[in-house]
């Protein structure tokens, strides 16, 4: 239940950034398109989800990514992956429980994903020098992300506190 109402909130958030990258294209500062994955992505990584299922939903909502954001196929997929993983790593002493760690890590998680994304793009994509232009869209892509984390951090423990604890545990044996 609780990877279902993730995946669906995932695809929501997915479809949600999509349409906002056009509205927000269209206007003259660009790069401020925020990833509202990402957050999502951070508090599974930090509120010790399984790693098996984690990487899951992380791979399909990266996957999802790169087929809306016309990337290269994988190149979102291992992103969202190797950054639930990084949050998993640091969830032990990370702990996003408040707006005060949630922007900073949203922020840092973005810039890491963002380094990630521009260097796999310079050495698997077709114009090398392709990274080297975004390279200015990574701080306003990042500051954005910070901003509206808090949200899907809401969003996001609000689905974690709705459907309880995961399959098996927190219920009694039968007798």
């Amino acid at each position: 239940m609780r990877n279902t109402a993730f995946l669906s909130l995932g695809v929501g958030l997915l479809l949600l950034q999509s349409a906002a990258f056009w509205f927000l294209g269209s206007l003259p500062w660009s790069g401020f398109t925020p990833s509202l994955t990402l957050p999502l992505i951070v508090f599974m990584g930090t509120h010790e989800y399984s790693l098996s299922r984690g990487a899951a939903l992380a791979c399909v909502l990266g996957y999802g990514l790169d087929l809306l954001a016309s990337a290269p196929v994988g190149l979102f997929t291992f992103v969202s992956v190797a950054t639930f993983v990084l949050a998993r790593a640091a969830g032990v002493r990370l702990a996003a429980q408040h707006i005060i760690t949630q922007a900073p890590l949203a922020f840092a998680f973005s810039v890491a994903q963002s380094v990630m994304a521009l260097v796999l793009l310079a050495i698997f994509g077709r114009n090398p020098h392709g990274a080297r232009e975004m390279v200015a869209l990574v701080l306003p892509h990042a500051t954005s992300t910070a901003v509206v984390s808090p949200i899907v951090f809401a969003l996001a423990n609000r689905v974690h506190s709705i459907t309880g604890p995961a399959a098996g545990q927190g219920r009694a044996p039968a007798t």
